[in-house]
């Protein structure tokens, strides 16, 4: 009977077909290899196999990708962790000779099936590594099936090599049969297809990841203190998101994430500030109040330089005044005054600089003395004005900026980066697995009680992604050690201010809670933070923590 009309191969048909689709839906590349030797094992029912993999960067050899052999227990390469230690087979000898003597060469040179009964008397190819083995292990290596593996654009990206098949009734080994050998040909087809497609995707991935580390390089030389935000900001999100899986009490014991759900949130977490890019520098790294291109503080410095020169100049004038008048008795009241006058100076000049240091919270008789200064000292400015006021009404509003560096104007401006992050996001055409990402990241910046920005959503209205990305938004900001206006916190510092953004409605309570539970905190805190930040916190201080975690 034709090997072709044999009574068992519509089973193995349907078997080859079922395998085509298991193989178009494997994701990862090692089971997806394994899962391609092992088909065409039991296809075949061959005792042994080896999966060769030709890379575009190294297309003139062959490296061992897998190995099974059942009868000796073996099973190296792919996900079994155990390394393949033979070198890769050489297309080419040293001289650029085509390596026709090694079976699995031939069949990629010659694009191929070599179906061989018997390695032992087979003329014409080069046996000998085969033969080493067998005396080694005690093995009879016999029939060989060679198959290539091409994509679609008949390129050979692998070979399957099938060793030593057995009679399905009496286990004896014998040559493959026709049969075997057009199934083990349209299983290689498949299998090239699935493997082409996912090392597509793969790339697809890398490429699109490589642009988000592109855009954050970007942001990165642009302004050096956002670009580590726009990396810790990510894994924070994402040891939190795993506490939130993993929680097996509370109101968020339900939420579980898939690979899928897990890929999606890191996107979004390494795209959530992507709309930096466009924020002016002198605003994102404005280090001090009256730093623009520059810090203006240094030409508040050189007016008092001219405050005191001129106070000096009337010193002079008035001593020669009243030594012209033959009165010398009042210098040391002069001397006394101009003396007065320069320690104001160097007094309000000194203020004036510790106030262009951003503060948690500037007092408001600080604001007033600022204001005062500001006013009531007159001078004469390079253009020869007279009686101008000291500080400009520009000055003034920087200098009395309540919290922080930043003018309501320019915290417009920074604000406005969330805006532009979901325009561009929501611009793209993002595939279904990803189609949440312009939410997750464009809700960072939102609050539970409706009062965040942009959009002004509450607790309902945001996914529970977007609600751990707004923790660990805030969080890396409070112990960031990189930024120019101000110090990273401690961890209790930080802790504190959280417990009472979660007493005030600003972040999730519920996540604050397994924040504080999972102790995320410190596991953040030894990755990331300066080893003076990491104090002892003692957890009963801490505003809303859970009673539970206090028992």
């Amino acid at each position: 009977m034709n090997d072709l009309t044999a009574p068992d191969l519509f089973p193995r048909l349907a078997e080859l077909n079922q395998v085509g689709i298991a193989l178009s839906r494997e994701k990862d590349i090692n089971r997806l290899l394994e899962a391609i030797l092992m088909a065409a094992k039991k296809i075949t029912n061959a005792d042994g196999g080896t999966l060769y993999r030709r890379y575009p960067d190294r297309d003139w050899e062959l490296r061992f990708e897998i190995m099974r052999t059942d009868s000796l227990g073996i099973a190296m390469g792919g996900t079994t962790g155990q390394a393949i230690p033979f070198a890769p087979v050489q297309l080419y000898d040293e001289q650029g000779a085509p390596n026709n003597t090694m079976v699995v060469a031939y069949s990629v040179l010659h694009d191929r099936t070599v179906n061989i009964a018997d390695a032992y008397t087979e003329q014409g190819f080069d046996f000998s590594g085969t033969k080493s083995f067998d005396r080694k292990t005690g093995y009879r290596s016999q029939s060989f099936l060679t198959v290539p593996m091409k994509d679609h654009e008949e390129e050979i990206i692998g070979v399957l090599q099938l060793i030593n098949a057995k009679d399905r009734v009496t286990g004896e080994i014998v040559a493959f049969p026709e049969a075997d050998k057009i199934l083990a040909e349209s299983l290689a087809s498949q299998a090239a297809v699935a493997l082409t497609n996912r090392l597509l995707i793969d790339q697809l991935e890398r490429l699109f990841e490589s642009f988000i580390s592109l855009i954050n390089a970007a942001i990165d030389d642009k302004s050096p203190y956002t670009g580590g935000h726009c990396q810790r900001v990510p894994a924070l999100t994402m040891m939190l998101a795993e506490a939130v899986d993993s929680a097996k009490q509370g109101p968020l014991q339900g939420f579980a994430m898939t690979d899928k759900d897990r890929y999606e949130l890191k996107i979004a977490g390494l795209l959530h500030d992507c709309g930096k890019i466009t924020t002016p520098v002198h605003v994102v790294d404005k280090a001090t109040k009256l730093q623009t291109i520059y810090d203006r503080i240094g030409l508040v410095d050189t007016r008092f330089e001219v405050l005191k020169r001129d106070a000096e100049i009337r010193l002079l004038r008035a001593k020669l005044e009243a030594l012209e008048r033959g009165d010398k008795g009042v210098w040391p009241e002069l001397e006394a005054r101009f003396s007065a006058q320069i320690k104001q100076y160097d007094a309000d000049r000194q203020f004036l600089r510790f106030c262009n240091i951003g503060s948690e919270r500037m007092a408001p008789e600080d604001q007033q003395r600022v204001f005062n200064i500001g006013t009531g000292y007159r001078w004469r400015d390079v253009e020869g004005a007279e009686d101008v006021a000291f500080l400009s009404d520009d000055e003034i509003r920087n200098l009395t900026i309540r919290a922080g560096t930043l003018t309501d104007d320019e915290r417009r401006i920074i604000n406005h980066h969330i805006e532009v992050t979901i325009m561009m996001l929501e611009s793209l055409p993002w595939p279904k697995h990803l189609k949440n990402v312009p939410e997750y990241a464009g809700g960072h910046h939102e609050r539970m009680d409706g009062r965040g920005y942009p959009r002004g959503l509450t607790r309902e209205q945001m996914s529970v992604q977007a609600r751990v990305m707004g923790i660990a938004d805030i969080f890396e900001a409070l112990t960031a050690r990189d930024r120019p206006y101000k110090k990273g916190k401690t961890l209790t510092e930080a802790l504190t201010i959280l417990g009472r953004f979660k007493l005030n409605g600003h972040i999730d309570p519920d996540l604050f809670d397994i924040f504080i539970r999972e102790r995320l905190y410190l596991r953040y805190a030894e990755q990331f933070l300066d080893p003076e930040q990491i104090d002892h916190v003692d957890l009963s201080k801490i505003p809303g923590v859970p009673a539970d975690v206090l028992t």
